[in-house]
C-alpha cells in the first residue's frame, strides 16, 4: 500500500514486539529517521510525511510527529530484534 494511502494514528501502537502498524509504517519511520538527521523543521516533515499542517494545529503535528519518531527509534533499538525472530507480522 502506498504511504500516501496509508493511515496514519496520532500515535502508534506501544507494544513490546513489531505490529501490522509498524509493518504497514516501516517506510514512514525510516523518513522520519532520516528527517531528523537531516534537520528537517517539524513544519516540513508534518506537511510532507505526515499529511499535517503544524501552523494549523501545531501540537498534534508535534504529538504525531514525536510519537511516530519515537517508534521509529525503538524499531531501530529493540524492534528489529522482533523482526529477525519472527519476521514481519501478518494480518
Amino acid at each position: 500500500m502506498p504511504a500516501s494511502q496509508l493511515t496514519i494514528a496520532d500515535t502508534p501502537p506501544n507494544d513490546a514486539a513489531v505490529t501490522v502498524y509498524d509493518r504497514d509504517h516501516l517506510k514512514l519511520y525510516m523518513r522520519l529517521l532520516d528527517a531528523n538527521d537531516a534537520g528537517a523543521t517539524l513544519e516540513e516533515v508534518a506537511s510532507i510525511l505526515l499529511g499535517i499542517d503544524a501552523t494549523q494545529e501545531p501540537e498534534r503535528a508535534r504529538q504525531v510527529h514525536d510519537s511516530h519518531l519515537s517508534r521509529a527509534r525503538w524499531m531501530t533499538e529493540q524492534g528489529y530484534r522482533d523482526l529477525l525472530r519472527n519476521g514481519l507480522p501478518t494480518g
